[in-house]
């Protein structure tokens, strides 16, 4: 059985100390870069990472496994290509060794992240983190906190969020009581770990290049985007406004008053990007797919059935009229649950119209794609 035991570097601290062109394979290959990173920087734990990686290899190699030994980096410019370099280089390890599994030797959680990339080429039968005893004395914590001082991407993470959190609590304090103060400050703090937890700055990462191609390449969605945040603004505007006029009232109603005017903007906001997305697929004839065509008519339907229960939470406080229609001499009122059964009515049809419209657009589809294959293996 053969095995590739892999250390990954994704932040490339090896390659950038020594010069290396990664992938790094083999034993006396590995051992001889474990010296130049040693030399380079004694304190880097990469070196702990690479002794364990050849401690692994021979453990391997005395059970009597055709175990490899093997270093991959990644780039330094963006995440992204990091990633990506570390999988050409896994592909041409697997190329060169053709390895039945694979073993992984990371010393942080940010190598570790490379796993999965690794999971989609060969088998993983372990994942070995690496973790360097420390002296538990002042001088050892000192040393710790220097290295994390130096560490740009830790200060950013970290250092960035409470200093901002220390400049803002002075002037809430003065500005507000202590009790506001301190909501504000645990907001704050709270958005930041949300935005960091949930990798939203890795989502928004490539947002400007993404932007920038859209505009060149003169896609409708672009446009269409812009009218809906605007469309949704106004939303906001007039809900907001609504809200602000019953002050008196309790939240709740403030509330439920804020969505009530609010939801139409919102839901033509939707529909209006979603329209804009639907013709930049139909300009590109990459045929339209069935969420794409669900969509509107979703947007449509769940602002329907929202619209209908704020309308019946108002009109139970009498904070809107009852609805009252005129046909020719006769004048049909309709109770709160009236009105909101036929808003859920209508939020279902237009449901299941969206679901049959999508079915029969995607039928011909793939009758127009069968059609063509047909032609063509005929000429």
């Amino acid at each position: 059985m053969s095995t590739l035991v892999l250390c990954v570097d994704r932040s490339n601290d090896v390659g950038a100390k020594t010069g290396a062109a990664m992938p790094v394979a083999g034993w006396e290959a590995v051992r001889s870069l474990v010296t130049d990173v040693g030399l380079a920087d004694p304190e880097d734990a990469s070196v702990n990472c690479l002794l364990e990686a050849l401690r692994v290899t021979r453990d391997l190699t005395d059970s009597g496994d055709d175990a490899t030994v093997a270093v991959v980096s990644g780039g330094a410019d963006s995440r992204v290509n990091a990633d990506r370099a570390i999988a050409r280089q896994i592909d041409e390890l697997i190329e060169r060794y053709d390895p039945d599994s694979s073993i992984v030797v990371v010393d942080s959680a940010e190598d570790e992240r490379v796993v999965p990339i690794v999971e989609s080429r060969v088998g993983v039968d372990s994942v070995d983190r690496v973790v360097v005893r420390q002296a538990r004395d002042i001088e050892s914590t000192y040393y710790l906190l220097k290295q994390f001082l130096g560490d740009e991407e830790m200060r950013q993470t970290v250092l960035v969020p409470l200093g901002v959190a220390l400049l803002v609590l002075p002037a809430l304090a003065i500005q507000f009581s202590p009790q506001i103060a301190m909501a504000g400050l645990a907001s704050l703090l709270g958005a930041v770990l949300l935005y960091k937890g949930l990798a939203i700055d890795d989502r928004l990462e490539n947002t400007p290049e993404q932007v920038r191609e859209a505009l060149y390449s003169g896609q409708v969605s672009v446009v269409t985007y812009a009218v809906g945040a605007g469309l949704a603004l106004v939303g906001a505007f007039f809900g907001g406004l609504s809200a602000t006029e019953a002050g008196t009232e309790p939240v709740l109603i403030q509330s439920v008053l804020f969505v009530y005017d609010a939801v139409p903007w919102l839901a033509l906001a939707a529909l209006t990007a979603s329209a804009g997305r639907l013709i930049d697929e139909r300009i590109r004839d990459d045929g339209l797919s069935s969420p794409v065509l669900n969509l509107p008519f979703g947007v449509v339907a769940v602002g329907l059935v929202i619209r209908g229960f704020a309308g019946y939470f108002l009109e139970q406080q009498a904070d809107i009229p009852h609805l009252t229609l005129s046909v020719w001499t006769v004048e049909i009122t309709f109770q709160p649950g009236q009105r909101l059964l036929g808003f859920i009515v209508a939020g279902i049809v237009v449901s299941l119209i969206g679901v049959r419209v999508a079915s029969r657009v995607t039928d011909e589809v793939e009758e127009e794609s069968v059609t063509e294959d047909e032609t063509v293996e005929q000429s």
